[in-house]
């Protein structure tokens, strides 16, 4: 009764509303903009042809997926080098403005949005390069003081006038110059040609030998590491140490770096080591998130928001006790609220340190805050969306998470927003994941919540080489509930439309309690399955279906919706 109760009240919570989908209505993110300023997909194709088929001619790793070793000293690492060439031939373009420089395994994404809305808020002009994107490239390179992606127009130009000096560079450095790398120095000519005021930078992979790392100290307003885990093992050394070490390497001498975290301490130790040997002053946002606090959830402007107080102590380096109460984040879960403060204590040390000339008000810290939101994070799509999808009486939330400390922070975010709801996933991952970690960590959410997983499939970066097969993941996910003495109903395709085609019928007590498992290729499909087993397994036959495992499942959900 306490759950039926509980699953009834977050479901009208979010039911009696109509959600407004960041995708239709958010106007100043980096990545969560609205589709306002992006042309149909048709449409830019056509504009953009000549550039993509440029593109894909290139080495691309996150259609590749990262060599071992990719992001160290080895012999098979990234060259900083090419880099270099080929900004060298641009005239160094990235020494025409400030950056703020992250690097971390998560968070990186969501701390770039929140820093750069908060900058906006103030003013100022910012340019933001981030990765992956959701719905067109464009998104990696947004600009000005609404954060709209770059133009197609502008895009085309910027390529056709860059493409003499790049296939000059390539020829320099023996064809290898990459996808990435081409993109970074697009960014970075794009940023000093707007002559924005300052650009936040997002690291690809890694941080020492990321092509991002040709920032030197003289451009560098600060640097910030967001968190240290496992993803990438191979391509960074093999170890949480290697990793630490490898993203330790965008602190810059003298220039300020903060630290999201929570770190091990023994990983922490490293990065400040690094900081020390570089006469870098640290801020520390993982000792000022244990004052911080979520105080609850509820709806704004048809949007669930999750009320924070933000509270930062005084660092042992930099700033003075900050307290920011009822901040109202669109954001959701623990993780984002760490993200917050990480961006808050970036804003600090700009305006504390008086680094030249910034000037940052309480007023644009909360306004950056809490006007952030992100495509494909907690995103909520609205019922004429779901039901465009083929999906009805059910919440549909999006979200890439796809390591197990993202599965982690995700089970935090739905048992926050949906207490004792019913939940249908449907999960489709890259192939150089952890899976069984994912799972495991997923799997936290049964005892009567968690109804059924539907493993599916989507391409990764545009190919399939990456992408795993969904068999291979109903196995990984078998495997996990094995281990942890959960009981699983495997369920064929063809058996689905038989088995749930009846309404809940029945008290809680006597309902099916083990979890639905179903491999399906078809992600579009494997979301209508979810519907309806909630359907058959619910008493009023609704309930949450998230989509996760992959930002490129996100990627394809909304470019079926919006395409």
């Amino acid at each position: 009764m306490a759950m039926a109760m509980a699953m009834k009240a977050s479901l009208m919570l979010l039911g009696q509303f109509p959600i407004l989908s960041c995708s239709k209505h958010w106007k100043g993110s980096s990545l969560g903009m609205s589709f306002r300023g992006l042309c149909t997909r048709s449409t830019e194709e056509l504009e953009l042809k000549d550039f993509m088929e440029y593109l894909d001619s290139l080495k691309n790793y996150e259609k590749l997926g990262v060599p071992k070793g990719a992001g160290t000293d080895s012999e098979d690492g990234f060259d900083l080098g090419r880099m270099r060439t080929l900004m060298k031939l641009l005239d160094n373009p990235h020494s025409n403005f400030k950056a703020i420089h992250i690097a971390g395994t998560k968070g990186k994404g969501s701390t770039a949005a929140f820093i750069s809305n908060i900058l906006r808020a103030e003013g100022y002009s910012v340019g933001c390069y981030t990765s992956p994107h959701i719905h067109t490239i464009r998104e990696r390179m947004a600009l000005g003081r609404f954060g709209e992606p770059v133009s197609t127009k502008a895009l085309n130009s910027l390529f056709h006038r860059m493409k003499e000096i790049i296939d000059q560079a390539r020829k320099l450095e023996n064809g290898h110059i990459s996808h990435f790398e081409v993109l970074t120095a697009m960014a970075f000519k794009l940023f000093a040609e707007e002559n924005v005021d300052i650009a936040v930078i997002e690291a690809g992979l890694g941080g020492a030998r990321d092509a991002t790392n040709v920032i030197c100290s003289t451009e560098l307003a600060a640097s910030v590491i967001t968190t240290i885990g496992e993803e990438h093992l191979a391509a960074l050394g093999g170890s949480l140490e290697s990793i630490a070490v490898a993203k330790s390497g965008i602190i810059k001498h003298s220039c300020p770096v903060v630290l999201g975290g929570p770190f091990l301490p023994h990983i922490e130790k490293i990065l400040r080591d690094k900081a020390s040997l570089m006469s870098s002053p640290v801020a520390s946002a993982s000792d000022s998130v244990n004052c911080s606090k979520i105080n609850g959830i509820s709806l704004i402007d048809g949007r669930p928001c999750q009320s924070c107080d933000i509270v930062i102590q005084a660092d042992r380096d930099l700033s003075p006790p900050f307290k920011l109460l009822d901040v109202k984040l669109h954001m959701l879960g623990s993780h984002q609220l760490q993200n917050a403060v990480t961006a808050t204590c970036t804003a600090l040390c700009l305006r504390d340190l008086d680094i030249s000339g910034w000037k940052i008000s309480d007023e644009s810290i909360r306004a950056g805050l809490e006007t952030t939101c992100l495509l494909g994070r907690s995103q909520f799509l609205t019922s004429e969306e779901a039901e465009a999808l083929g999906l009805s009486n059910v919440i549909l939330m999006l979200d890439g998470a796809h390591t197990k400390d993202s599965a982690k922070a995700l089970v935090d975010t739905i048992q926050r927003t949906f207490p004792g709801a019913h939940l249908a996933l449907v999960v489709a991952m890259a192939s150089d994941k952890d899976h069984v970690g994912f799972a495991r960590e997923l799997l936290s959410l049964s005892g009567g919540q968690l109804e059924a997983v539907l493993l599916t499939e989507a391409s990764i970066a545009g190919g399939r080489s990456r992408t795993t097969s969904a068999s291979f993941l109903r196995d990984c996910w078998i495997q996990a509930s094995n281990e942890l003495g959960l009981a699983t109903l495997q369920v064929e395709m063809a058996e689905t439309k038989e088995l749930f085609k009846d309404q809940f019928a029945g008290s809680v007590s006597h309902r099916e309690t083990k979890i639905v498992l179903v491999s399906e290729p078809s992600y579009l499909s494997s979301m209508k399955i979810a519907n309806q087993i909630l359907r058959g397994r619910t008493e009023n036959g609704s309930g949450v279906v998230v989509v996760t495992g992959s930002l490129h499942i996100v990627s394809s959900v909304l470019a079926t919706l919006h395409g």
